[in-house]
Formats: structure tokens, sequence, C-alpha cells
């Protein structure tokens, strides 16, 4: 069951077929296809090239994956438990001069969208979770919270029938994706 986009214009399939899933099934994701995935994220756009991101991974049945899994808020743990790959998502919040990069959070969000695309094109899902605890997270992870952020972990997998979900999380599987009209968020700017 993918949830397909019904946009006013015409996009991307790719991105019509993305969407967050929480049912996953138990195949595991090979390291080749994680690869593929961390890597596109890193041909993303970047102030002054810096690539402010980084990425650290666990496969499923992994005590690092029981670690990060560890991290979540409970009412992202009960689905997630079934992921096949964890990913937590770090902001670099300095360039290599030492001055801070205000652009890094963009940068990193644009870094996770292109993976996203990558997965997706490749039949694997992925859903990005703000609900963790950071400061555990930043602590396992051994990150300096001066100059890196963790600011998503992101859980990848193979779709699994919405019917192994208990509410709520099986109603939010089977809800249709809906996203602010084009005008709510699109103006055409007019000098007067």
């Amino acid at each position: 069951m993918v949830k397909i986009a019904q946009t006013e214009y015409p996009v991307l399939e790719l991105i019509k077929n993305r969407w967050s899933a929480r049912s996953f099934s138990d195949k595991l994701i090979k390291d080749n296809d994680l690869n593929t995935i961390l890597e596109a994220a890193t041909w993303a756009f970047s102030a002054n090239n810096a690539q402010p991101w980084q990425f650290v991974y666990a496969h499923r049945g992994s005590a690092e994956f029981e670690a990060i899994w560890g991290c979540l808020a409970g009412g992202n743990q009960p689905w997630c438990k079934d992921a096949a790959a964890l990913v937590v998502c770090i902001s670099q919040d300095v360039f290599e001069n030492g001055k801070r990069n205000d652009w890094a959070l963009h940068d990193l969000g644009a870094a996770n969208a292109t993976m996203m695309l990558q997965a997706t094109e490749m039949q694997i899902f992925g859903h990005p979770m703000a609900g963790f605890d950071r400061a555990k997270a930043s602590t396992l992870l051994g990150l300096n919270p001066e100059t890196h952020t963790p600011w998503v972990i992101m859980a990848l997998g193979y779709l699994d029938s919405p019917d192994k979900l208990n509410d709520p999380y099986k109603t939010r599987e089977l809800t249709p994706r809906t996203r602010k009209a084009l005008k709510e968020v699109a103006k055409s700017m007019k000098i007067s």
C-alpha cells in the first residue's frame, strides 16, 4: 500500500509516492542498499558546500539499534521497533573555520529529503521523527552540543500491512495524505 499524493499540479511520481510509513516488514535492508540511500543524502546542496550533516545508523537486531530505539519517545517506540534500520540525522553547526553555520539545519533537511527520495525509489520507506530525547542521543553518540545537534531519527524499512499496528498508528497509516493548498504557502511577489 502506497499512499499516493493527490496533487494540484503534476509533480514527479517519486515525490507523490514518498510518505512516512509506520508499518514495516521483517525484511532487513542490505548494507549496499543502506549505503546507497546515505550516499544520496550526501549529494544534497549545502551552503559553501560545507555538507554539514552526519548520519549514525544501526540495523534492527543489533545492540546499537536498541540503544538508538531507547532514545525514542514513548509514542514512537511501539511501531518503530519493526524498522529495518534507525538513522540519527545530525547537523554540524560550525564551519571548518569555527564560525557558526546558520544554514546547517536547512542543509541537513535537504540531505534528509534527498535520502528519503532515494529510499522511495528503492521501495524502502522512511519516517523521520523529532520525538526523541535529544540529550540522551547526544550522550549516546558522544556529540559535542557546541558543534553537533541530533535533529531527527529516521526509521527505514520495507512496507507491511497496516493491520499489524494498533491504534492510533493503524488509523494514521490508513488516513489519506493531505497538504495545505499551494495558494496558502506560495504567492507571487508584487511591488507597488
